[in-house]
Order: structure tokens, then sequence, then C-alpha cells
């Protein structure tokens, strides 16, 4: 069935009746938590099939982990194309389009993933297939973002655009539980060598397996672009629209640049907390303070749930109070407090725990409400191709490297240096944020 007819369908005469905001937000969620765990799967694996694919330097055990990590990193700088493609069909062939591919895309990476051979098999093909992996799954996760955010946002009724925004998180982050939550049970019921081995595989091929299921719930999804909703109701034909006029692939970027901007700044202290809390500290606190690989899995994942009940507390507040105090709040708290709390990181079950939760806490005021600030930016036409080729570019320069760079500081034999790095970037953002409007108020622009 055409994206058309499904909407015609599900439309009394006249398009009276309103698409369920429920139905909305779970086909938009479920599937975005499917596609999370492929991508977070990786980052929780890394140090155990590192060795597996590539060799190791002369005596320097982290070369494998950096190599790993250096790839994680390649396909962050695929997000930008992705946010940029998928972004320009979301708004030129809708949303719903736009999250069937990404999720196909997702799907295929994580296969090839599961199915990459060692480098003692088969030498440098190994780490090409890894890297020709990771490249698809950020073209994957960089449309993603500019689809699903867009499409929750505009799924959202009067004074809840902030409650739907935080399901970006909580899908997001319900991948990333799934996924370290897979890696802490195969951690647990196999052996370290067995993990090395082919344990790490079977959490790949879950995740291809799971994104034909986001797939079968996103054919459910209902179009929330203006413009496709319109040529319905008017009873246009597919090549009506396609030869109607329609934005083209840089016009974000040509008629709003200060918007384009103004994305970049909001993201870059996000990205770099949300990654360093949520995706690295485990391997930081493995790699600095001498923790327990398994244990650190566990933490990551309890941290994770907390992490998860806390947004849409955090969106409904921004519907509230506005979005800027709770910008405002995260910024300035890591950019003070980002260097002691990375400080406090021990091999201690409980001090990693605290320190992982605290930093969840400051972290809510920005990814309970990214997708409505970055939305509340750009008119629908050019909106998840406004939002999706900024956002990308700025996590793939700052949220992708992080894991590369904090262990590249521990080579570098300065790991206190991170800390900072962190805080700075934070930094960056609270100035950004002091210019902003409110704009939780504003009608959202069609």
């Amino acid at each position: 069935m055409s994206n058309a007819e499904y909407l015609a369908k599900d439309r009394a005469p006249g398009g009276a009746r309103s698409p369920s905001r429920l139905r909305q937000l779970a086909a938009a969620s479920i599937g975005n938590a499917v596609e999370w765990y492929d991508w977070y799967a990786y980052s929780f694996l890394a140090v155990y099939f590192a060795e597996q694919v590539f060799p190791k330097g002369t005596g320097n055990s982290l070369v494998p982990l950096l190599s790993t990590f250096a790839v994680f990193a390649v396909g962050f700088f695929m997000r930008p194309i992705g946010g940029l493609l998928m972004g320009a069909i979301a708004d030129r062939r809708g949303r719903r389009t736009a999250l069937t591919l990404t999720i196909l895309l997702m799907g295929g990476g994580s296969l090839l993933v599961a199915l990459t051979p060692t480098y003692g098999a088969t030498g440098v093909l190994a780490p090409l297939v890894l890297v020709i992996a990771r490249l698809v799954q950020g073209l994957s996760v960089g449309g993603e973002f500019a689809a699903s955010t867009t499409f929750l946002v505009e799924s959202a009724g009067p004074g809840r655009r902030g409650l739907f925004s935080s399901f970006q998180y909580v899908s997001t982050t319900a991948g990333q539980l799934l996924a370290s939550g897979t890696a802490a049970l195969l951690a647990a019921m196999l052996t370290e060598q067995q993990m090395g081995q082919w344990g790490w595989r079977v959490a790949f091929f879950i995740g291809a397996l799971l994104s034909l299921l986001g797939l079968w719930i996103r054919r459910g999804a209902q179009e929330t672009l203006p413009q496709a909703l319109d040529a319905v109701r008017a009873g246009e034909t597919p090549h009506d629209r396609q030869t109607a006029e329609r934005p083209g692939l840089f016009e974000a970027l040509r008629r709003h640049p200060r918007q384009s901007l103004r994305i970049c700044g909001i993201t870059v202290g996000g990205t770099i907390a949300y990654y360093t809390w949520t995706t690295y500290l485990p391997t930081y606190a493995q790699v600095n303070a001498g923790f327990d690989k398994g244990d650190s899995l566990t933490v990551g994942t309890l941290s994770l749930v907390f992490f998860a009940l806390l947004q849409p507390l955090g969106g409904m507040l921004s519907d509230r109070i506005g979005r800027k105090p709770l910008l405002l709040g995260f910024s300035l708290g890591f950019a003070v407090l980002a260097v002691p709390l990375l400080h406090l990181v021990t091999d201690d079950f409980v001090s990693l725990l605290l320190v992982q939760c605290a930093g969840m806490v400051l972290l809510t005021g920005y990814t309970a409400i990214a997708a409505a600030v970055n939305v509340e930016l750009f008119p629908a036409r050019v909106r998840a191709a406004g939002i999706g080729f900024p956002y990308s570019l700025t996590v793939a320069l700052f949220g992708g490297t992080a894991p590369y760079v904090g262990t590249w500081f521990k080579q570098a034999g300065r790991a206190d240096l991170f800390p900072w790095y962190v805080a700075a970037l934070c930094l960056v953002s609270f100035l950004v944020y002091l210019t902003l409007p409110e704009t939780s108020r504003q009608k959202l622009e069609k």
C-alpha cells in the first residue's frame, strides 16, 4: 500500500479524523529502539572483538582497542551524509519513507558486523568489512535522528512537544539498554575466551533480526509532513507530487544559516556529555581504574534504566517552564562538575554507579528536549534536512570521537585532560543556550 493510500484509508472524508498520537509514539519509539540497539552493540562489545579484527601493536595492548574505536568514529562521519540525504527524503517523500529506509540500512549493517571475518583468517579484509558495515550504519543513524525527531514532535499535541521529544531518548536509551543488557548477559554466560571468539557475534545477529521487527512496526506509522497530508486531501497522484516543487538538498543551509549554526552549538556540549556518560564511561573505568569488564557493563545497564525513567519527566518539565532553564542547567552543571565527577571514577562498583547516575541527571536537561528544541527552529518544508546535517556533523566531530579521544589521552599518559575536554565543550553550549529564544510556547511552524 502506498503512503498516500494508507493516509487516505486512515482518514475520514475531508480529513476529519486525527491519527492516534499513542500509535505514532509507539511506531517511532519501538523502531528507534531497534535502530539504536544495532548501533550501540558495537561500543559495548568493542573490548571483546578488537583483537579478533585488528592486529596488536608491538608491546602495546591498547592498539586493537584504539583501532576499534577509530572505526566507531569513522561510522559517525557518515552521519552528516545520512542526515542530509535521509533528511531530504523525509522532507520530499515524507517522514515515513525515510524511517523505513533507515531501519533497513541499520539491519543490513548489523548483519555485516556479525559476519565480519577475523584478521587471522583473512588479514586486512577483516577491518575492511567492519569499516563498510559501520559506514552503512552511520548513514542510517544520521538519517534516523533527522526523520524520527521531526516525526515525533510533529505528532505531539498542543503543550506536549517536550514530552513527545523525550521519547527520542527514551527509545534511544531502550536500544542502548537492550544492547548493554545483551552484552552483560553474554559476558555472564560465556567465558572471556568464548566472548572473544564468537560470543560477540550473537548480539549482532540479534540486532539484524530485531531490525525486521522494527520495519514491520513502522509500516503502521502515519505521515506528519504537512505537504504530504495536503496532497492526500487534494487527491493528488504520486506523479503530481513528484513534479511539484520540492526543497533542494542544501536549501535549509542556504536559507536558514543562523538556525543551522545554532544546531551545532546546541549539540556540541550535549553530544560529548552523552557519549561520554552513556557509552564510553564503562570503558573509561576499565582503562583508567582497572574496573572489571563484566561489572562495568552491569553498572552501565543499571544507570541506563535510571536515565530512561528521567526523560519523560524532563520533557514534561520543559512544557511547563520552558526549554532554556533545562538547557542552561545541563550545560553549566557539566562545565563545573565534569572534572570532579570523572576523577571520582574508581574500581568500586557503587562509586561508578553514583558517578554515572549523577551525570545522567544533568544530561536529562539536554536529552529530554533536544528533539523539540531542534524541530522548533525550522519550518516543516526543510525541517528534517535542516536538523539532520548540522546535528550529525557535530555529533561526528565531537560525540563519535569521544571514546577515541579518551583512550588516546590515556595512551599519551594524560588521562586527566579528558574531563577538561568535556567541560570545555559544555561551556561552549552554555554560551549558545544563553542566546536562544524560548520556543516552548510558540506554534510549530508549518
